[in-house]
């Protein structure tokens, strides 16, 4: 038997620094990962896909090229070269990534699939085809979440696409149908759109984001629309087949009534399921929820106190960010004998369209919901200085204010570094500096965060 006083399931932002801190506190530790080092972020989400964003707004750029006075005859899209160079940087991350554990001592790296044999020991089937059990007096569960694939006629025979499988592709789609129009499926609509691809986007709510406010979603879907993308709300797809190489669709329209559509490549982009099934969780006392999701307390312990969950596994926020904060709540506790946890997190997140969508805190349709007296700080990116003179006037800057403390809510800002411009606020918000301060406060002109200044002078 191996034994081990810590076991981390996963090589994700989480389980990467979360490994390396416990050996490097002494505690003997193994790190199991099935797959490749980094986790989704570095092999299959952040990494390749804002990559691969780089390249499509050097393509929109050029195409608008005019506008700023410079006259670029024609520009050609290299579909090889852009995957080729997100391809070099995704190594580039991971093996760094790899190395680092590789550096550190009290560390065992070990590449297979984990089992839960009982609550402290793990039957572990090893890539090179030999298998051995581990046990560990703490383990932590890292696996986060894999594409989500919806039962529809017709889908699982034809070649579709997922936003792992979509990253490998040899060729620009000449019709991308992606069904779903949550984050990944909206940044995927925009970046192939630019390559040069068709888009046609489903969705089965009544607009795009329907999580946020409706002026927001009203912002974005003009964004969407003035770049030539197809945008099929209140639609679910009814059924594909193949016929004459092409993808044939039925959609149900709803009150709009059935229609149809061609496409080369379909994309599945309709959410994500938790790596819990195979991890023989029966076998312990770890619940999960109807979804498959882990749950845990405020301080990420499962049902069974020695068994943490962190990341997208355990539910909640699916966010790079978050998932490398869990592994900071969970060794200020163990190792520095602090009392963190999750329970009142500020959850920033960046949608990175072109604009970018910064998001923080409160939207207005939650205030509302909580019974708050608000204010709404709102002007439009074509009223601010910095995107007027840079051609960006794409977009809404929005604050929520609490009308007694005049304390910043919540911010959502839809423009050329909408994820920057978000994160002063969140800095605002993090040192309680009213909305007053911002509104007086001296920034270096012509900044995006400059207009602050007027956002708050709106109220």
């Amino acid at each position: 038997m191996n034994k081990f006083d810590a076991i981390v399931i996963g090589a994700g932002q989480a389980g990467v620094p979360l490994a390396k801190k416990l050996a490097a506190a002494g505690w003997k530790t193994a790190l199991i990962e099935k797959r490749a080092i980094g986790g989704t972020c570095i092999n299959d989400g952040c990494t390749p896909t804002k990559t691969m964003i780089a390249s499509a707004r050097m393509a929109y750029m050029a195409g608008r090229s005019d506008e700023l006075g410079i006259h670029i005859p024609e520009y050609r899209v290299d579909f090889k070269a852009i995957m080729d160079r997100k391809s070099t940087i995704v190594k580039q991350f991971r093996e760094g990534a790899t190395k680092g554990l590789e550096e550190t001592k009290n560390l065992t790296v070990i590449y297979g699939t984990a089992r839960f044999v009982d609550p402290h020991t793990l039957y572990v089937d090893k890539n090179d085809g030999s298998f051995e059990n581990y046990t560990a007096k703490k383990i932590f569960i890292n696996t986060g979440c894999t594409p989500f694939i919806p039962d529809i006629d017709g889908l699982k025979e034809i070649p579709y696409l997922t936003s792992t499988t979509l990253l490998e592709i040899k060729e620009v789609p000449e019709h991308l149908l992606i069904i779903g129009a949550g984050y990944i499926g909206l940044e995927f609509a925009q970046l192939f759109r630019r390559l040069g691809s068709q888009v046609t986007i489903v969705e089965k709510s009544n607009r795009l984001m329907p999580k946020e406010d409706d002026d927001i979603c009203t912002v974005m879907s003009d964004i969407f629309d003035q770049d030539g993308i197809r945008v099929w709300t209140e639609t679910q797809v009814e059924s594909l087949s193949l016929k004459l190489g092409k993808v044939h669709v039925k959609l149900d329209g709803g009150g709009k009534g059935p229609a149809s559509l061609n496409c080369s490549h379909v994309l599945v982009a309709s959410g994500r399921t938790p790596q819990t099934a195979a991890l023989g969780l029966e076998n312990t006392g770890v619940v999960c929820d109807e979804k498959g999701f882990i749950k845990v307390n405020k301080r990420l312990q499962t049902a069974e106190q020695h068994i943490y969950a962190l990341g997208d596994v355990k539910g909640g926020p699916a966010f790079t960010h978050i998932s490398y904060n869990d592994h900071l709540v969970i060794t200020e506790n163990l190792l520095n004998g602090r009392h963190k946890d999750i329970s009142k997190r500020m959850i920033p997140y960046c949608m990175f369209t072109d604009p970018q969508l910064g998001r923080v805190g409160m939207n207005e349709s939650q205030a509302k919901e909580a019974g708050i007296d608000y204010l709404v700080a709102s002007i439009p990116m074509k009223n601010v200085a910095r995107a007027i003179e840079s051609a960006e006037t794409r977009g809404l800057m929005k604050a929520i204010i609490d009308k007694k403390s005049r304390r910043i809510l919540g911010a959502a800002i839809i423009g050329e570094q909408g994820g920057e411009i978000m994160t002063v606020l969140q800095m605002a918000m993090m040192g309680k500096i009213t909305a007053d301060e911002i509104r007086s406060g001296i920034f270096a002109h012509p900044l995006y965060s400059e207009s602050l200044n007027n956002l708050f002078m709106s109220v």
